[in-house]
């Protein structure tokens, strides 16, 4: 079982030491991360927390999960691997990706299509 725990819909006012003491008290805390948009400076509104074990990481996830933090109800669960995203149109290892849209292509009205 990992140990990386995604913690969501933080309060703005939640900070990287604020996270990682609210964690502690469940076992010890390797890292805690509140995510920041990297143009205003501001809090996305979500984080994670590294646990050093995985026992300690759960009884965090039971604990903490559905509690309220300055009026917010925040969500805790264990934190899924990073999905890989090709935008529409790239280059993937599987090959070009067309892309969704249903109004892009030959024979679809505009230039060259049916009208």
């Amino acid at each position: 079982m990992s140990s990386k725990i995604y913690v969501g819909n933080l309060p703005y006012s939640v900070t990287d030491a604020s996270l990682k003491s609210n964690f502690a008290e469940f076992g010890g805390v390797s890292s805690a991360k509140v995510m920041m948009d990297r143009d205003s400076g501001q809090s996305k509104g979500f984080g994670f927390v590294e646990m050093t074990t995985a026992e300690a990481a759960q009884a965090a996830i039971t604990a903490l999960h559905g509690m309220s933090v300055d009026g917010r109800t925040i969500v805790v669960s264990l934190a899924r691997p990073r999905e890989d995203r090709v935008a529409p149109g790239a280059y993937s290892p599987t090959g070009y990706r067309a892309t969704s849209r249903r109004d892009v292509g030959y024979g679809t009205d505009g230039y060259g299509g049916r009208s």
